[in-house]
C-alpha cells in the first residue's frame, strides 16, 4: 500500500481505513466484469466503491491479520435492513499484514448475505456512551465457500477471468427473490462444504437432515426439500447429475 496517504492522520483506524481504501480504488476491480472502481462520496452509508460499468456497489472490510470465523460489523438493525434491500452492496473483505501488504483479498456477493449469517451482538451496557447500542457479526464461516471467492490469495493474484467465472457461477441467486427459496439453496450448498467433497450422493446430504431442520424449523419435510434442492442447483448448472442419487459440482 501507499503508506504516505496516510500522512496527517493519527488514529490507526483511519489510516488502516484511507491506506486500504485508497489501495483498493488503485488495484481492485470488479469481480462481475472486471472493470474499474470508482470511489463513493464519504458520507455514503456502507457503501465504499461502484463499478464504473455495470454499477455494482460494494463496501470494503478490512483487518490487519487474516479475517476469522466473525467480521464485527456496524449496527445490527441498518444491516439487516441494508443486505434485505435490492440494491444492496456486494462485500470486499481485505486481510494485511503489519507491513501494509495485502496477504488475502476476497469478494462476497450480496445474495450470499442472508439474516442467518449476520449475528446480532448484546447491547453495550449502561456505562458505555452509546449505552444500548447493539452491534452484529458477519459470520464468514456460514457462507458457502463458492460465496467467498478469491481474488488473492496468499499475496498471489487471482485470474481475473477465473474471479469472473466463480462469481458468474452463482449470479442465478440474485433472481431468487424469495428469501426462503435462497435461503435453502444457500444451506444446501454449505452442506456440501461441509462434506468435503466433489462427488457425493444424496444419502451422504442426508446426514445434515438435523443441521437443516434446526435452520428451518418449520419444515417437516426435510429429506424432500433437499431433493428439491439439488434439483434446483443441477437445473442452474452449480451441480450436475451423473446417475440416481449421485451429483457432482460442475467443474469450470
Amino acid at each position: 500500500m501507499n503508506i504516505s496517504v496516510g500522512d496527517g492522520y493519527k488514529s490507526a483506524s483511519q489510516i488502516s481505513r484511507v491506506l486500504t481504501e485508497n489501495w483498493m480504488l488503485n488495484n481492485g476491480y470488479c469481480p462481475s466484469c472486471q472493470s474499474d472502481l470508482v470511489q463513493s462520496k464519504s458520507n455514503s452509508k456502507v457503501l465504499d466503491f461502484t463499478c464504473s460499468i455495470c454499477t455494482n456497489s460494494f463496501e470494503l472490510k478490512s483487518k490487519k491479520g487474516n479475517f476469522a470465523k466473525k467480521v464485527t460489523d456496524g449496527a445490527y438493525s441498518s444491516m439487516v435492513t441494508r443486505i434485505a434491500e435490492d440494491n444492496s452492496p456486494h462485500f470486499y473483505f481485505l486481510g494485511y499484514d503489519k507491513t501494509y501488504t495485502v496477504k488475502n483479498l476476497i469478494a462476497v456477493p450480496n445474495y450470499f448475505l442472508q439474516n442467518k449469517v449476520i449475528e446480532e451482538r448484546k447491547p453495550l451496557p449502561v456505562t458505555a456512551k452509546r449505552a444500548g447500542w447493539v452491534g452484529c457479526n458477519i459470520l464468514l464461516d456460514q457462507i458457502p465457500n463458492v460465496g467467498k471467492i478469491k481474488l488473492i490469495d496468499k499475496s498471489q493474484p487471482v485470474s481475473r477471468d477465473d474471479v469472473q467465472k466463480v462469481w458468474q457461477k452463482t449470479t442465478f441467486l440474485a433472481h431468487q427473490k424469495l428469501t426462503e427459496n435462497r435461503g435453502w439453496a444457500l444451506d444446501i450448498m454449505k452442506c456440501i462444504d461441509m462434506l468435503g467433497m466433489k462427488a457425493f450422493s444424496l444419502q451422504q446430504l442426508y446426514i445434515y437432515e438435523a443441521y437443516l431442520s434446526a435452520r428451518h424449523p418449520e419444515n417437516h419435510h426435510i429429506k424432500d426439500k433437499i431433493r428439491q434442492q439439488l434439483q434446483f442447483l443441477r437445473d442452474k448448472g452449480f451441480l450436475e447429475f451423473e446417475k440416481r442419487g449421485f451429483y457432482k459440482i460442475t467443474e469450470e
